[in-house]
This record gives C-alpha cells, sequence and structure tokens, in this order.
C-alpha cells in the first residue's frame, strides 16, 4: 500500500514560527510534526510514502535524508492548495492510497482503522469546528464537507486523512477534495467515516501547547546525561545524552529535555515542557507548559510560562512571560489565545523583560525592563 503526505504548506497562521521553517517540521515534544505521522505509517507496514515538499523545503529534505523512513520525495512548486499538492504525487501512484497531511499528530492505531477501507475519511471531534472541514453524517457514510463554516451545530471535522483511489486524479485539475467527494456522492460512491480520538492539529501558535502536552503523555521515559543525585525527577521524564542537570533542580513529568542541554541549580522544569537539544536553563528558573526549541538561553531567576519559544533566542535574568488571554489579529480575523509569549527564531530579551500575551517576530530585541504585549514584528528593536 503506498501513502502521500503533504508536506509543502507553510502554515501561515502559525507564524513567526514558520519563517525559518515548515510547519512540518515545528518540533513537538523535541520530535519534528512529520515523523510522527511518518511513524504511524511504518508501524502500519506502509514503506511506500511519497512526501510532496514545497515551502521551506531544503531543510525538510536534509531532515528526511538523514532517516530511515521509506520516502520519495517530490516538489510542488507553488503552494496553490491541496489538489495541487497531490496532483504532483500522480505519477507515482499505482492504486488505492492513503493521503495525510504531514503536519498533524495522527497514532498508528488510527492509520490502522482507514488503511483497508477504501474511500473513506477520518473524522474527529473538535471544540473549534469553524478552523475545519465540518462532516455531516448519514448511517455511517459522509453525506457532506463544509470548509471552514463561519457557524456549525456539529463539532466532528474531516482531519484530512483519506483512503482513495486512482480515480481521484480525474477530478484535482478542477476542484478540491471536498467537492470531489460531494461529486461522488451524487453518482452513487459514498465515503465512510472513520473515528478517531488520537488526531491533533495546530492552527495558532498557542494550539502547540495543547499538542504538545498531550503529545508528552506517550514519551517513554528515559534518563541520559549527568543527573546530579539531589535532582529530583518524578512522573514521564526523557533527558538526552549529554545533558547536565544540576542540584537541586526539580523535574515533573511529562517533560523531555533534549541532548547537550544545562539545567541549572534549583531550576524548576514543570509538565508539558519541551526543551530542545543544546538548550540552557539557569538557577532558579521556572518552566512550566512550554515548548522551548534548541539552542536557546534562559537566564536565572526566570519564569517562562504557557510560552513557545523558537530556536536560538536568548533571554536573559529575571524575564518573566504572564499567560493572559490576548486577542490577535490575524488574516481571517480577531482571533481570541491564552498564551505567555510565543517568540521567532533569534529573539534577545535583557533582564527583566515581562512578555505579557505577546507574539515577537524573529530576530527582535528588547533592552531592559521592557514590558512587551501584542505583536512585533520581526527584527524590531525595543528600547
Amino acid at each position: 500500500m503506498q501513502a502521500v503526505v503533504l508536506a509543502g504548506g507553510e502554515g501561515h497562521r502559525l507564524r513567526p514560527l514558520t519563517r525559518g521553517i515548515a510547519k512540518v517540521m515545528i518540533p513537538v515534544a523535541n520530535k519534528p510534526i512529520i515523523d510522527y505521522v511518518l511513524d504511524a505509517l511504518v508501524k502500519n507496514g506502509i514503506n511506500d510514502i511519497i512526501v510532496v515538499v514545497g515551502y521551506r523545503r531544503e531543510q525538510l529534505i536534509r531532515h528526511l535524508n538523514n532517516t530511515d523512513y521509506p520516502v520519495t520525495i517530490v516538489t510542488q512548486k507553488k503552494q496553490i492548495g491541496t489538489a495541487n499538492a497531490l496532483l504532483c504525487a500522480k505519477d507515482l501512484v499505482k492504486d488505492h492510497f492513503l493521503l495525510l497531511p504531514g503536519d498533524n499528530y495522527i497514532d498508528a492505531e488510527s492509520v490502522s482503522r482507514i488503511k483497508n477501507e477504501r474511500n473513506a475519511v477520518l473524522i474527529s471531534r473538535h471544540p473549534y469546528p469553524s478552523n475545519f472541514g465540518v462532516v455531516k453524517i448519514s448511517d455511517g457514510k459522509i453525506s457532506g464537507i463544509r470548509e471552514k463554516p463561519g457557524e456549525t451545530e456539529s463539532f466532528l471535522v474531516s482531519t484530512g486523512i483519506f483512503s482513495l483511489d486512482r480515480e481521484i486524479f480525474g477530478f484535482l485539475d478542477r476542484c478540491e477534495i471536498p467537492e470531489i467527494i460531494e461529486y461522488l456522492k451524487r453518482s452513487g460512491k459514498l465515503f465512510t467515516a472513520i473515528t478517531t480520538e488520537c488526531w491533533r492539529d495546530a492552527i495558532y501558535p498557542w494550539d502547540l501547547l495543547r499538542m504538545n502536552e498531550r503529545t508528552l503523555r506517550m514519551i517513554t521515559p528515559q534518563l541520559s546525561g549527568k543527573i546530579s543525585r539531589n535532582a529530583v525527577i518524578s512522573g514521564k521524564v526523557s533527558i538526552g545524552k549529554d545533558t547536565t542537570i544540576a542540584p537541586g533542580a526539580v523535574i515533573q513529568g511529562p517533560a523531555i529535555i533534549g541532548e547537550g542541554c544545562e539545567i541549572g541549580p534549583n531550576s524548576c522544569i514543570m509538565p508539558g515542557v519541551s526543551v530542545g537539544n543544546r538548550t540552557k536553563i539557569g538557577a532558579f528558573t521556572c518552566i512550566e507548559n512550554s515548548i522551548v526549541m534548541e539552542d536557546c538561553v534562559v537566564g536565572t531567576h526566570s519564569l517562562v510560562k504557557d510560552s513557545v519559544i523558537g530556536s536560538g533566542c536568548i533571554l536573559l535574568d529575571h524575564i518573566s512571560t504572564v499567560s493572559t488571554r490576548s486577542l490577535v489579529e490575524t488574516e481571517s480575523g480577531l482571533i481570541h489565545g491564552r498564551f505567555g509569549a510565543i517568540l521567532g527564531d533569534g529573539v534577545e530579551a535583557a533582564p527583566f523583560t515581562i512578555f505579557k500575551g505577546a507574539i515577537s517576530g524573529s530576530g527582535s530585541k528588547i533592552e531592559t525592563g521592557r514590558t512587551i504585549e501584542g505583536i512585533l514584528p520581526e527584527n524590531s528593536i525595543v528600547r
């Protein structure tokens, strides 16, 4: 059996985190999102996987080439929709195949439910269905898919995971997949609805926190590196090789700390935290429900809560993130989100900076004692 994984999109609503990498490469529990999709396929014996790349493809291709995943890579030159992306794989698809987005989390059990069905859609419940294709079901079959409706009474949405036949390619130059399903329904071919509870997507940056926390629940505990006997570790915790855990540090799982990290004396890593490779956390600093990506520095006496910190950020001593319910302006309107800070890559913050429901673009520099709210464009300088 074959699978086509769509990995060409930017994920523009996740900016500034996707300015330097594709959405599929954002780390969740210290692992690119696409790896969870590929793992689920391989565990189901699917070893003919076509990955369609596009935005920021160089980094993704390099990553895939350094893994053992059985993938064939094709390029979507212009990112103009799901149908066009799938068309890029037309010459490689033989017959029955699975179509999956590479930027969602899915588990092997869910893939096993749909892989042997022909003409099926994997669906799930979501508290905010208007961000997705809302499905209508009649007698276990899909009777309609409404893409991103303004209002809906149903919480059942399409995960974007389909079991399809090659005949789908005959329609892709005219319409998107939900419209094709509607057309096939009128001609008597119905799609089966398969339900899963183990699918997760991140539409906005703060959604990554929930995805990260739920994914961390399933990690395999592993304690490598150099851990002080005076450190306290409880729950599901994974610590990578060459990492140092200093005396007095407290780590409560579920949490993951990458390789080559330094966790300072009397610091606290609380549940729901992912710390990327080569990141340094200073003494008396607390990290809670956050993603801190690789090559970051968080200074002493700091509090980082409900935040996503991009790669290479330098946050000096006495930094605070204050989790607030913020109103964020997006291309689709004003969106509410609760978070402390969303920082793009390479943000630098001097001591006593406070982030309060703030989003900062990559490369911004903030001088001492400033309080940051709202959105900072990339490469901003705040004096």
